[in-house]
């Protein structure tokens, strides 16, 4: 394992929220609280209060900030837009056992809301990914007309659909047959 447990399941968290955002891949995957609701749940996102429309907006907000780390031409670049996530919110590094869990780093000040917790989770996480000269794991999907994020964690660094059963799938199949109609006489 390249990176911890918890800097992996933050990624993890990276990759869904990013994803989220209405893309030429999918419609608005947090369009609701119910939804967001359900993304808490899923990341299993600790210590959160009720979920307000507020939350809803500022997650929206950050997931179009964190989307740039993914793309940015330099690791300079990338480490200011991480560094401008993890300033903003308020950072008070913790020690914490719960909900079944063994002892972990929480970086994010209790009370903090939702987006703000995120903030400090996800850019930590992308923090070490950079810090570690690892930044390259962060990639868009290679399908021509697929915008998703993924980091990859394989050995060899081969990832490069966001899904292999439909972008990576997709793909394969219409290679396949544009050779089989090259091979075909016509």
């Amino acid at each position: 394992m390249l990176f911890s447990h918890d800097t992996e399941h933050s990624l993890a968290c990276v990759v869904d929220l990013v994803n989220s955002e209405p893309s030429t891949a999918t419609d608005e995957l947090l369009g609701d609280l119910e939804a967001l609701s359900r993304f808490v749940e899923r990341h299993a996102v600790s210590e959160v209060g009720t979920l307000t429309d507020a939350d809803l907006r500022a997650v929206h907000d950050l997931r179009a900030r964190i989307r740039p780390v993914f793309g940015a031409a330099t690791d300079g670049r990338a480490a200011e837009i991480v560094n401008g996530l993890v300033s903003e919110a308020p950072v008070t590094p913790r020690l914490t056992a719960h909900d079944g869990y063994p002892w972990h780093v929480h970086y994010f000040s209790p009370g903090a809301g939702l987006a703000e917790h995120l903030a400090v989770d996800c850019g930590m996480a992308l923090a070490h990914v950079i810090s570690l000269g690892e930044r390259d794991r962060l990639r868009t999907c290679e399908a021509p007309d697929c915008d998703q994020v993924l980091v990859d964690l394989s050995r060899n660094r081969s990832k490069r659909y966001c899904d292999a059963r439909t972008c990576g799938n997709r793909l394969h199949v219409a290679a396949y047959r544009e050779r089989r109609r090259a091979e075909t006489p016509g």
